[in-house]
């Protein structure tokens, strides 16, 4: 177990408003093999790698890039820096298709703003801070791109469904099972007049 992990749990902190709730939700089919999941934000989730020691990964099947799943911070430590800079995960999980502007727009929204700032968040980040002893982080955008730039993507262990959902070759060589449905041919034949 990472350490970090631990402290921030037993702090028993409601990690919903800030994108790591606490749920039984089911694994999607690109959540990795062996991902330890470490929180919810409205079906993207965050993990651990056991491949990758302490970094935290996001699982999003529904992002705007080529990867569902993606490094966000070297370790959990970072991720909760990473957090107190930007309020939540929300910001996090979209550097990875976006560019400094838009990360610095978004940030700057007044509705985003005011979400960040509201009672609920703010006294999540304060504990964690205070708790934790975190300093949140100079430069989010940066680290993030930064982690993600050069990163190995194709070490991620993915399951087969992964790559049948997707319709990609299996790295392994097989193939999918046929699902149990046969439909036999069936022929037609118009009459003709005569």
């Amino acid at each position: 177990m990472n350490p970090d992990y631990e402290k921030y749990k037993a702090l028993n902190l409601d990690g919903g408003p800030i994108g790591l709730a606490e749920e039984d939700g089911e694994p999607w089919f690109c959540t990795p093999v062996g991902a330890e999941i470490i929180g919810w934000d409205n079906g993207i989730h965050y993990c651990f790698l056991p491949e990758f020691g302490e970094m935290v990964f996001c699982v999003n099947a529904e992002t705007c890039c080529d990867q569902l799943v993606y490094p966000i911070a070297e370790t959990f430590r970072d991720f909760l820096r990473l957090i107190l800079a930007v309020g939540c995960t929300n910001p996090l999980q979209q550097i990875v298709w976006w560019d400094r502007k838009q990360f610095e727009d978004f940030i700057r929204d007044p509705e985003e703003a005011a979400y960040a700032a509201s009672p609920e968040v703010t006294a999540v980040l304060r504990a964690m801070e205070a708790g934790l002893e975190l300093t949140p982080m100079d430069d989010p955008f940066g680290y993030v791109k930064g982690l993600q730039t050069d990163f190995p993507y194709e070490r991620i262990p993915f399951s087969n469904e992964y790559y049948d959902t997707l319709g990609l070759e299996r790295p392994d060589g097989t193939e999918p099972e046929e699902n149990g449905f046969a439909f036999e041919a069936v022929a037609f034949t118009v009459p003709t007049e005569g």
